[in-house]
């Protein structure tokens, strides 16, 4: 099987243009099959304020009302998406940005409220359109994907980028050797969270519970860590963390993170 990169970035890239432009050269590089998959940054919250919808958070997760849905679908799949497209054409990589609803890629539910909470039109993924992706990167395309759903019923949904990005990692493992790269702030997993110095260069299952029952891996990166160890027990090939900035070395091995079986 050929090998597929699915690439994941967050905000602290999406903010940052000069972050961004010298991200996407290195992606721009990659041989062979990719997929982009994007978060929003703050550009829809700075929208948002100056039209006066006011933006709710829930552990960290954006409330989506019906008018912060309007904003969000024009900024992540709009704006983001496309600028994200003409500037890999410009570094002369072909690339198609997409979102859930093109091509029925990526169908998923509005997510139920619990404890009380209703997120509004906040979606949670049921599948991933394998043929249809597969399709464009036999092209010979790079796809770029926004964090925009649909429930298959005319109904758009605000999306996890980080959800999707596994979610299309663990679909197109059944076609491809895939390496999923989550790309954040930090260096990698530390040891100790405030020294950049301490990252850990591998981390496999039983390891993992060690670090967890000494307390080394600080909370807010467990559920990160969990979600790598899903996608690897369900064929994604390997699972790296790291800075987007130093993609070249991530994808080598020579910094970040890499999550593996063994």
């Amino acid at each position: 099987m050929e090998d597929l990169y699915v690439i994941k970035i967050g905000g602290n890239i999406i903010d940052d243009e000069i972050l961004l432009n010298g991200f996407l050269r290195k992606f721009a590089a990659i041989p062979g099959k990719k997929i982009l998959v994007h978060g929003g940054g703050k550009l829809a919250t700075r929208m948002a304020e100056k039209m006066g919808i006011p933006q709710q958070l829930v552990d960290g997760r954006r409330v989506t009302d019906a008018e912060t849905l309007k904003i969000v679908t024009m900024v992540y799949a709009g704006y983001i998406n496309k600028n994200i497209v003409a500037c890999l054409q410009s570094l002369h990589c072909n690339a198609t940005g997409i979102c859930g609803a093109d091509g029925n890629s990526i169908l998923a539910h509005k997510r139920a409220g619990s404890g009380g909470t209703d997120y509004g039109f906040a979606g949670d993924i049921d599948s991933v359109n394998t043929e249809w992706i597969g399709s464009l990167l036999h092209q010979g395309l790079a796809v770029v994907t926004a964090p925009i759903t649909h429930d298959g019923k005319n109904q758009l949904l605000n999306t996890n980028a980080d959800s999707i990005a596994q979610e299309i990692a663990k679909a197109m493992s059944k076609s491809f050797h895939v390496q999923l790269i989550y790309s954040f702030e930090k260096a990698g997993v530390l040891l100790d969270v405030n020294d950049e110095s301490t990252v850990i260069h591998s981390i496999n299952p039983s390891y993992y519970q060690q670090l967890k029952a000494a307390e080394k891996i600080f909370a807010g990166m467990i559920p990160k860590l969990d979600n790598a160890f899903t996608a690897i027990s369900q064929g994604v090939k390997k699972v790296i963390i790291g800075k987007g900035e130093d993609l070249a070395n991530l994808l080598n091995g020579k910094s970040g993170t890499t999550i593996c079986h063994e």
